[in-house]
């Protein structure tokens, strides 16, 4: 086989961009630092890890799952990382292990971030009207301290109801509704929100962001595909931060996020995969890449 390729090197010059990942890695089930990483890196952008906790699968759909809080381990990994003089393109957050890892993680982002770095939050607690099995209230506020210091925040439906101090309430959504949200959310500092789970019918399922410098509200919904799929919130973020490191508009970034999430629920129901483990992702990274002019 000839793997010989021709590639322009006149198009490289400098280094990668470079996107500190703060996820945890769940051993089975994809989902946080195990969908991230691949697909930043399909994207070519290094993804740097900073493991929040352990488990030997993600908390949704599995019992019985092992636990290891890094918490105590964030201190040194972050005044470690300070010596080395990293740029970081982004920071990405997603699921922490313990509301006590906000104010480090706060920390981490205060060494290592410097003016042109895009701070990204999904506050990843909560889901379907409820938080995540490992964590009570106080994550709550604890992490609504970590949101206020993005440049992007990345919450669902859930997550940003606890945000606000509202009540849950099932959709159908107005666009009423969605608009007041993501103002309110964008009130708490970051400039860019996009609300994820959106939909006003039935029939078709997306996500909203707004731009505070702009004013700009867009949305993108595609079909709805029947059935609960774990791990689209990070696959969706993981995508829309690709979108953003290479130079994309949050629109655009948001378009391409909700039509390759919808493609990778499409692909794992074709192949009759267990909603549970995760979606089948890695089959959309060639179209990603398209899309992101990288080939």
């Amino acid at each position: 086989m000839d793997l010989k390729m021709n590639f322009d090197l006149t198009k490289l010059s400098g280094p990668l961009d470079r996107v500190a990942i703060v996820h945890d890695i769940s051993g089975f089930g994809k989902c946080s630092t195990t969908v991230a990483l691949p697909i930043l890196s399909a994207a070519g952008i290094e993804g740097c890890c900073v493991p929040t906790a352990v488990l030997s699968t993600h908390t949704g759909g599995f019992s019985g799952f092992t636990y290891r809080d890094l918490t105590d381990d964030l201190v040194a990994f972050t005044d470690h990382w300070a010596t080395l003089g990293l740029h970081f393109k982004a920071i990405y957050t997603g699921f922490l292990g313990s509301p006590r890892q906000t104010d480090l993680i706060i920390r981490f982002i205060e060494k290592l971030a410097d003016t042109e770095t895009l701070v990204c939050v999904d506050p990843a607690m909560a889901d379907n009207g409820v938080l995540y099995s490992v964590f009570d209230d106080s994550m709550v506020d604890a992490m609504a301290s970590l949101c206020r210091g993005a440049d992007v925040l990345i919450p669902n439906m859930t997550e940003a109801t606890l945000l606000l101090g509202e009540e849950y309430t099932e959709g159908p959504y107005t666009k009423e509704m969605i608009e007041s949200y993501l103002k309110r959310l964008s009130e708490m500092g970051p400039m860019k929100v996009v609300l994820t789970g959106v939909f006003f019918d039935e029939t078709h399922l997306g996500a909203a962001s707004y731009d505070a410098a702009s004013g700009c509200i867009h949305y993108v919904l595609e079909e709805r595909i029947p059935g609960q799929f774990h791990g689209t919130g990070d696959v969706f973020a993981s995508f829309l931060v690709s979108g953003l490191i290479k130079g994309f508009s949050l629109e655009d970034s948001v378009d391409l996020a909700v039509r390759l999430t919808q493609n990778c629920i499409c692909h794992t129901v074709a192949r009759g995969t267990n909603p549970r483990e995760g979606v089948d992702f890695e089959v959309v990274l060639p179209a990603m890449m398209q899309a992101l002019h990288l080939v």
